[in-house]
């Protein structure tokens, strides 16, 4: 006789409804592999910003000297975060909403971190699909960008082959023209929303068909894609590297991307920007982290995937630095102008400077497409890990959903493609600029202050360590527990009062935002981590007993345990003999009965 399925075997060791639940959790998924899980983690964890925000962020804030605040701030706050939500994704087996079993009080947190994740799904989306509008066009015999003789130019406009030769004032390049006026088509201001820019909707639709095709099937889906659209940037990465590094001049661009001022260590701002790239760098408090470990085997050792997938992260973006330096400073040397002018940040990086840089290179459409594909590739991973804990989040509070994941993804896929088209208007740009500057960054620090604060404080770091010990078979050590209960939030408390204190005045293309859409961009931030105390005055406003008695019971774990019926039998077992109550619940468990 074959041996019977390991699910129904414990399946028939449980009462029905430990039963029941195990199958309903099982419905989730699983990863097929170890290396699938760690390459979403990776394609998570590294994106866009390693490549177009971190040079820049490195070369302004002092060189080499910022990868002091930067690897103290990862250290400190990153790795502990890391691997504090691996761990909790892994042992519950469940999404960001479903995590704040924990103490559910808090369970506003959870909702926070859906309405963040999907503010970013909506503006990174339309942000990933200005790499493939760049790509159709590096498909011409001349790339446009390159003078200033085509019809949306103006007589303000100098070609990039005349950089550094001309005496005016108040030019415009070629290519800053071309992504503004062609791209864009981009209006006056965020008052001025236009008509729709047809080609970057068609952009964006793409995109998402290309979305929905690699999520379709859920983790199974994403497990196999992965294999490519993780590896494949590095090697293009590393092509765009030996091509760099042998042009002329592109050393003393590396010069000013490296050279370390050390007396910028004592400008607060620049911790400040350290903290922040770690939380675009890392990912910590979007819920991406705790779903992708929620799929992951249960005895799964997270402490050593944390620390080589934040080291390759460290690595790629110091790596991207030397590309994107080495093609600066060779832009430098062609056009003569001083490598700190040519030097820039974000979207104008890798739209106008580095289009101006490939122009100087023999065959510039081999260069241009090498680099918009490797942007591709980066941003879309992280799409896919969004929209796969926007959807398990949801699911796991609403499991009925999971019979029909498939036309879920769809709706949620065409709903936000809908959602987006906004941005593909004339004004687009500076609408996904305003969600870009305010609606993650102080609201994801908030939401890290919330978990850590639950888990060290009202949970109690002496109760997680035990479940991590249950888990792994070996209690954390003491350095773990000094920083989860003190170094971290202290750290997060910081950051969040400097991310306010150092909050730069909006501006796109020198045109600044009226006073309104200031208001509007505080608006997004607000309106997620809002739900935070919003569901406390919920629980107060509908007490069943005293306030207090019943705010009390919502600070306890309500049925906090592994899904497997045998390692919640094995875990309340362990429980009992360390004279530790367990968490199960019949009733009133954060939507889990």
């Amino acid at each position: 006789m074959a041996n019977p399925n390991p699910e129904t075997k414990a399946n028939e060791k449980q009462p029905p409804r430990l039963a029941k639940r195990y199958k309903r959790d099982t419905e989730r998924g699983r990863w097929k592999t170890k290396h699938e899980y760690i390459l979403s983690l990776l394609g998570y964890a590294i994106g866009i910003s390693n490549v177009w925000r971190f040079p820049y962020l490195c070369y302004r804030s002092g060189g080499a000297a910022f990868l002091i605040p930067y690897m103290f701030m990862v250290i400190v706050a990153g790795i502990p975060l890391f691997y504090m939500e691996l761990l909790i994704g892994q042992f519950s087996s469940t999404g960001c909403t479903g995590m704040f079993r924990l103490a559910p009080l808090f369970r506003g947190a959870g909702i926070a971190q859906v309405i963040v994740n999907s503010y970013c799904v909506c503006y990174y989306s339309v942000l990933i699909s200005y790499p493939l509008r760049m790509i159709s066009y590096c498909f011409f015999k001349k790339v446009p960008w390159r003078d200033c003789t085509n019809s949306w130019n103006t007589e303000n406009c100098v070609s990039v082959d005349q950089l550094g030769y001309q005496n005016q004032t108040g030019f415009t390049t070629s290519s800053e023209e071309f992504f503004n006026l062609e791209v864009l088509k981009l209006s006056s201001g965020i008052s001025d929303l236009g008509g729709m820019v047809w080609q970057q909707l068609l952009s964006l639709f793409i995109t998402w068909v290309i979305v929905y095709a690699c999520l379709a099937g859920g983790i199974k889906t994403v497990g196999k894609v992965v294999y490519f659209t993780v590896p494949f940037p590095y090697l293009l990465l590393l092509i765009l590297f030996v091509r760099g590094v042998s042009l002329p001049g592109a050393w003393v661009g590396i010069k000013f991307f490296l050279y370390p001022e050390w007396h910028r260590l004592l400008e607060l701002k620049v911790w400040a920007d350290a903290a922040i790239q770690m939380f675009f760098g890392l990912g910590p408090g979007w819920g991406g982290l705790i779903n992708m470990a929620s799929f992951s085997d249960f005895r799964n050792k997270p402490k050593y995937d944390t620390y080589f997938i934040v080291s390759l992260n460290v690595f790629t973006s110091i790596f991207a630095g030397f590309v994107v330096f080495s093609v600066l400073g060779f832009l430098s040397y062609k056009s003569g102008i001083p490598v700190e002018d040519v030097t820039t940040g974000g979207a104008s990086l890798a739209f106008i400077t580095y289009p101006e840089a490939i122009t100087k290179m023999p065959v510039p459409q081999l260069w241009g497409l090498l680099f918009y594909v490797m942007l591709f590739l980066l941003g879309i991973d992280t799409v896919f890990v969004q929209l796969e804990a926007i959807m398990s989040s949801i699911m796991d509070e609403m499991r009925w959903l999971r019979r029909y994941k498939y036309v879920m993804i769809m709706v949620t896929c065409l709903l936000f493609f809908l959602c987006s088209t906004i941005m593909c208007t004339n004004g687009g740009m500076f609408i996904l600029q305003l969600f870009d500057w305010y609606s993650s960054s102080l609201s994801v620090c908030v939401i890290c202050m919330v978990e850590i604060f639950m888990v060290s404080w009202v949970y109690g770091i002496k109760n997680f360590m035990l479940d991590v010990e249950f888990m792994l078979g070996k209690r954390p050590s003491l350095y773990w527990k000094i920083l989860w209960q003190w170094v971290t939030p202290l750290i997060l408390i910081f950051m969040f009062i400097t991310t306010i204190v150092f909050m730069r005045t909006i501006t796109y293309n020198n045109i600044k935002y009226p006073a309104w859409a200031i208001v509007l961009g505080w608006a997004t931030c607000v309106t997620s981590v809002m739900f935070i105390p919003l569901y406390i005055l919920y629980i107060i406003i509908r007490k069943r007993s005293t306030l207090r008695s019943s705010l009390k019971r919502r600070l306890k774990p309500m049925d906090w345990t592994p899904a497997d019926p045998e390692d919640r039998a094995a875990y309340e077992a362990f429980r009992r003999e360390r004279n530790m109550p367990g968490f199960m619940s019949d009733s009133d468990s954060g939507g889990n009965k």
